[in-house]
Parts: structure tokens; sequence; C-alpha cells
């Protein structure tokens, strides 16, 4: 059997509810998983208050997503095994929740300005049970009125970062993030450091009290994997890894138990989370 510690539900970005990611974890044979939404903890809150009979069988890991900045560079900090009634992470959230409602009405005020007609109505109808509204969404309503062919064409032409319509969003500060997770009784690791983009963050980020590295991410090749496995070595971090599933057409993985790691690795954290 094998696991996947990082996957989104339609609490954040993700296309399928937290049951149909549970369904789909049963059917893939993945024996540990964790739920980690981008700024919020309703997707595993619902989860475990609605389907408490359905989880048996399988580890599933209360988990979050943070986004952060660390000298100017985006960086992504996951926390694994945070408590979801934590009264800490729910304030460290409400900031981040408001600037979400703020850039979304700016962004379509951007885009009815290029001559896009696109209401709010129309990304939350798409957002459904979301609590964080994100480019995404806005990027299907459009591919939905036939104004770009995939959500990436979307990002790549109007919503990634330099493009027409892109809002800079407010990010917490990375060591807030992990003293944020702490807090609520979790543990923070860094999520896939290829994509920050900088070593000298990374080193940054290490000398944080982290208690991991996503070692193995989708986008990660062999010499990657290797690099950031000798790093959490070296840190004595953890090793963890996992799919970024988002369960969005064209974006590998499109379906969980494509890409995994293995239980040992799962183990480890669920070691290090009962310590």
């Amino acid at each position: 059997m094998s696991s996947d510690l990082h996957i989104h539900t339609s609490f954040s970005d993700g296309r399928l509810t937290p049951e149909e990611v549970l369904t789909a974890a049963k059917e893939a044979g993945l024996s540990t998983i964790a739920i980690t939404d981008h700024d919020t903890v309703d997707g595993i809150r619902h989860l475990y208050e609605n389907e408490k009979d359905n989880v048996k069988g399988m580890t599933i890991i209360p988990g979050i997503e943070l986004s952060t900045e660390c000298d100017g560079k985006e960086v992504h900090i996951l926390g694994y095994n945070v408590d979801i009634y934590s009264a800490a992470l729910a304030d460290g959230l409400v900031e981040i929740s408001e600037d979400r409602w703020q850039r979304l009405a700016m962004m379509l005020e951007k885009l009815q300005e290029l001559g896009y007609d696109i209401s709010e109505a129309e990304v939350l109808k798409v957002a459904g049970t979301s609590s964080s509204v994100s480019r995404s969404h806005v990027a299907r309503v459009l591919v939905k009125k036939g104004h770009f062919p995939t959500v990436r064409a979307a990002f790549d032409e109007l919503l990634g970062q330099g493009k027409p319509a892109y809002i800079p969003r407010y990010r917490i500060d990375s060591a807030e993030a992990v003293e944020l997770v702490r807090a609520a009784g979790g543990l923070p690791v860094v999520a896939h450091p290829l994509l920050i983009g900088s070593d000298a963050v990374l080193s940054k980020l290490l000398k944080l009290d982290v208690a991991g590295i996503e070692v193995y991410y989708p986008q990660h090749n062999g010499e990657d994997v290797r690099r950031y496995g000798q790093l959490a070595e070296l840190h004595d971090l953890l090793k963890t890894g996992g799919s970024d599933f988002h369960g969005i057409p064209g974006r590998y993985p499109e379906s969980l138990g494509e890409f995994t790691i293995e239980d040992e690795l799962a183990r480890l954290l669920v070691e290090a989370m009962n310590k």
C-alpha cells in the first residue's frame, strides 16, 4: 500500500468534496492521507464531523497548507496534525480569509475592465463549499464561459503573476506561519521546495522551527529528490511527500493514486505526531 500527504478538496481549490476524496483514496488503496486545503481546515473538519463511520481502515491526518512569504518569495508551509478547533489557528486564518475576498473583488474589477463579463456570483457558484476562493475558481468560470480552453491557459494569459488580471495576495511571514502551526499543535513542513526558486530562502526556512521537507513531489525529479532528501537528513528533519492533488483535468495527477509515497514515510510522520 502507499500514502499521499498533500491533498486538496472543494473546501479550497480542489474539485472533489471531502467525501469524494475519501472514496477515491479508498479505491486507490491508500493507507494514509492528509487533507491540506489552502488556508482553511473546513474540509478536514467536515470530513471528521460527517464521515466518522467511513474513515475506518485509513489514517487521515488533519492538515493545512499556508500561503506565506519569505524574502519576497512565495513559500507554502504544510501543517500536519493541527488542532482543527484551535482558537489560535482560527484567529490566524481570519486575516488571510478577509484578504481573499478583497483580492477577488479587485480581480473581478480588472477582468471587467479588460472586457470579460464575469461576476462574483458566478465565481461563488463554481467555488461551492470553498471557504478559500482563489484564482482557480475564477479561471474555471472563464473556461466555462468559453474564454479559454483550460484553466492553465487562463493563468498563462490572464491570471498568472505579471499577467493583466493578476492581483498580489496577502501572505503571512513564513516564520509566523511556522509558529501558527506549532501553536495549533501541528508539525510544520516546507512544501515543494523546488517551487520556491531560491536556495538561499530554503536555507533560511530550514533554520526555523520546521519539522520536515516535502521531498517527494510531482515536479521534483530524481536529482531534486536526492538533494532535498540529503537536506532533510542533514537537518534531522522528516521527509514527506504528496501529490498536491486538486482533481483538475489536465493537471497531473488527475486521479488519486497516480503519485504516492511509501507508507514508511507516513508512518514516521504519524510517529512524530504522537510524540
